[in-house]
């Protein structure tokens, strides 16, 4: 049996208003909120909410065999609650069909497992609980920004509880294997891989309408016939496609929303399913492990991560940026917490990009050059730093950081422990209190009086001794 699974990830950076070098240190607020709100709410009516609405067909009129996951970032959570609201119900339905499948992420879309792991274990979790909150589910396969992954990745996730990992199916590292299989992580053997299958997302993805593709028009039957071909022992085909492709990228003009809608319909007379990722890694079993050295991702024909960290501009944006992880950390400033976040959604470095600028990376930027994007972000920057060397000054060495950090961790680690024990000894002042109390009771019970067949007894004795004596 052949399997398919499609995987939709939806996301929106927060964006950076203009922000001059004299505004640092008079202006806190960084965002251009009406081109979030601008942006957000047109995609969501353009692509995110009819496309949300059609998988719901979907997966009602197949009565559930249709099914397919969703990678959501806290960001566009945050955008939707505040903007689009509606969009947010539908999710809700969507999950209460009990068919669709929530997969965690880093909260802010963010570089962190490059460059923080604590930074990554925690907006993994903050992320969780918040799909947890909306949705009621707690996500069991991890998807990271961009499809991020490496062998020093792999066990910090496996670390995290989860099962499994959706990545790209990166030709340099597969080989000549296929990307169509289940595979274990290298590092983590007890990590199953899923893998991106490049050619048929992209196909949807870039191809749908291109009219000078050799395969145009793409039909829904066609498409299914392609994954019907494919070898017999390749068994999960997972699509990865950003939400936006249905409406945005691909226009509701060019059919695409009529070309999903239809796609159950031919894949049942072909005999394919739909899955889960977790019904995958469930269902089948490793057929290999697979090593990445370096680290892949889904972006550019490289694969790598050169899209967000490639150049000089990056690499220090990225470096300064990390490098206040520990103290916002420790800071109890809700505001600037917050900001840590927004700022390292992995589209501001994207931003930066100097590859192919005049091609893809232009198309999505609010910037018009990688340097303009660069001396903005940096001005942003500079101004949280300010405010983070308010709370934690720069005179702070670094070995006294460190002591500091210390005395910290070994303050919570004591509090954690004298906490543990005060409930425990709660516990036992409950119990024994209960104890103590049945105790009581029954001493200060009246004794209970004997019955009747005992008295009737004591009485039959001396009758039959009289009798005796007779």
């Amino acid at each position: 049996m052949k399997a398919v699974s499609f995987n939709f990830e939806i996301h929106q950076p927060f964006r950076l208003k203009r922000y001059r070098f004299f505004d640092i240190g008079n202006d806190h607020y960084y965002y251009d909120d009406f081109l979030n709100d601008d942006i957000v709410t047109r995609i969501a009516q353009q692509s995110y909410i009819p496309a949300a609405e059609t998988l719901l067909r979907m997966v009602n009129d197949t009565k559930g065999a249709f099914r397919f996951s969703i990678s959501l970032t806290g960001a566009a959570i945050e955008q939707f609650e505040q903007y689009v609201p509606e969009f947010i119900d539908i999710l809700r339905k969507l999950a209460d069909t009990g068919k669709v499948e929530f997969l965690a992420t880093p909260y802010a879309h963010s570089l962190a497992s490059l460059y923080d792991p604590e930074e990554f274990q925690e907006q993994t979790k903050v992320l969780c609980d918040k799909l947890y909150s909306l949705f009621g589910q707690k996500p069991k396969v991890f998807r990271n920004t961009e499809l991020i992954y490496s062998d020093d990745i792999a066990p910090q996730i496996y670390a995290m509880g989860f099962k499994g990992s959706l990545t790209e199916g990166a030709k340099h590292i597969l080989g000549w294997k296929s990307p169509d299989y289940i595979y274990s992580a290298a590092s983590a053997p007890k990590l199953k891989l899923l893998l991106k299958n490049d050619k048929l997302s992209d196909d949807i993805a870039f191809r749908f309408s291109d009219s000078n593709w050799d395969a145009y028009p793409l039909t829904a039957d066609k498409y299914m016939d392609w994954i019907a071909s494919t070898p017999a022992e390749e068994q999960i085909i997972n699509i990865c496609l950003n939400l936006e492709t249905f409406g945005a990228m691909q226009p509701a003009s060019s059919g695409i929303f009529q070309f999903l809608e239809a796609l159950p319909r031919f894949a049942n007379e072909r005999g394919i399913e739909f899955w889960t990722p977790t019904e995958a890694i469930s269902k089948l079993k490793a057929v290999d492990s697979l090593a990445v050295v370096h680290p892949i991702s889904g972006a550019d024909e490289a694969r790598d991560v050169s899209a967000w960290c490639g150049n000089q501009l990056q690499r220090e944006a990225l470096d300064k940026l990390y490098s206040a992880g520990e103290r916002v950390r420790l800071c109890t400033d809700r505001r600037l917490k917050q900001d840590w976040w927004y700022l390292q959604g992995s589209d501001h470095f994207y931003y930066m990009s100097t590859k192919h600028f005049s091609e893809g990376h232009a198309n999505f930027s609010p910037y018009e050059s990688p340097y303009s994007a660069f001396t903005n972000y940096m001005n942003v920057l500079a101004d949280f730093l300010v405010r983070v060397d308010e709370q934690y000054p720069l005179s702070v060495d670094n070995e006294e950081l460190n002591s500091l950090l210390k005395t910290i961790r070994n303050q919570e680690s004591e509090i954690a422990e004298l906490t543990r024990e005060k409930e425990s000894m709660s516990k036992s002042l409950a119990q024994y209190n209960i104890e103590h109390n049945n105790r009581k009771e029954a001493a200060e019970a009246p004794a209970k009086p004997r019955g009747r067949k005992a008295c009737a007894t004591k009485e039959a004795k001396p009758k039959a001794t009289k009798k005796k004596a007779e």
